[in-house]
């Protein structure tokens, strides 16, 4: 398998390459990383195909559509067939590309389909262990500048009497999406990684409200001071 894998990521990386846009967020980086990720599972499921694994990884992302476009959804499908066609192109082995396909497909937090074998259960968990952690932590705000999303609200960055809006603020996205993946993970390896990396952002979240304060005109000891008139 080792061989069969080394003979196709350089085709893989070929095809990925070529349909990469200008997110940096989900650039060449993003898909090795995925692939490192599932590689960490594939060694507790002997069971599940790697190369399979392997394509998905690098081709989910082959259509990707902004986090706000309407069609955002129906991003993972193009990319699966997209990416059924480009490799039947390279006569990848044909029983596998079924395979294939639905681990793209079912990749997606948008999609929201069900990963029903382990190779898509495994590239599912993998892509949503980026979001996490250190790495995770730079996308997200990454992806925040780019739909103008503010760092933090001004008064109440932890949303403690307010509602959570992710769009509006960027650090409500910890509480409103990516401190609930760990539970959504479909390996155990996958929640035993996820939660590690979830606590970099729990304790970012933290020592950022911390650091944010309040403006000067909301602070209790500027209350005490003198004003001019």
């Amino acid at each position: 398998m080792h061989s069969l894998l080394s003979q196709w990521q350089p085709r893989l990386l070929a095809l990925a390459t070529a349909g990469l846009g200008d997110d940096s967020a989900h650039d060449l980086n993003h898909l090795h990383r995925v692939w490192r990720n599932a590689s960490a599972l594939l060694q507790e499921h002997a069971d599940a195909d790697s190369l399979t694994v392997m394509a998905a990884c690098y081709l989910h992302d082959l259509v990707n559509l902004p986090k706000n476009h309407p069609e955002r959804h129906l991003a993972s499908r193009q990319a699966a067939a997209l990416a059924c066609r480009q490799l039947a192109e390279l006569d990848f082995p044909a029983e596998k590309l079924a395979g294939v396909a639905h681990a793209i497909e079912t990749h997606s937090f948008s999609a929201n389909l069900p990963p029903h074998t382990i190779e898509a259960q495994i590239v599912q968990d993998a892509d949503r262990i980026d979001a996490l952690g250190a790495v995770g932590l730079a996308r997200l705000f990454y992806t925040a500048a780019r739909m103008d999303s503010a760092l933090a609200h001004g008064t109440d960055p932890l949303a403690q009497q307010r509602p959570l809006d992710d769009k509006a603020y960027a650090l409500d996205h910890i509480v409103t999406k990516l401190d609930k993946l760990p539970g959504k993970m479909q390996t155990a390896a996958g929640r035993a990684l996820a939660e590690r990396r979830l606590a970099v952002l729990t304790d970012f979240r933290a020592a950022f409200a911390d650091e944010w304060g309040m403006p000067p005109d909301m602070d209790g000891d500027s209350q005490h001071g003198s004003r001019c008139l």
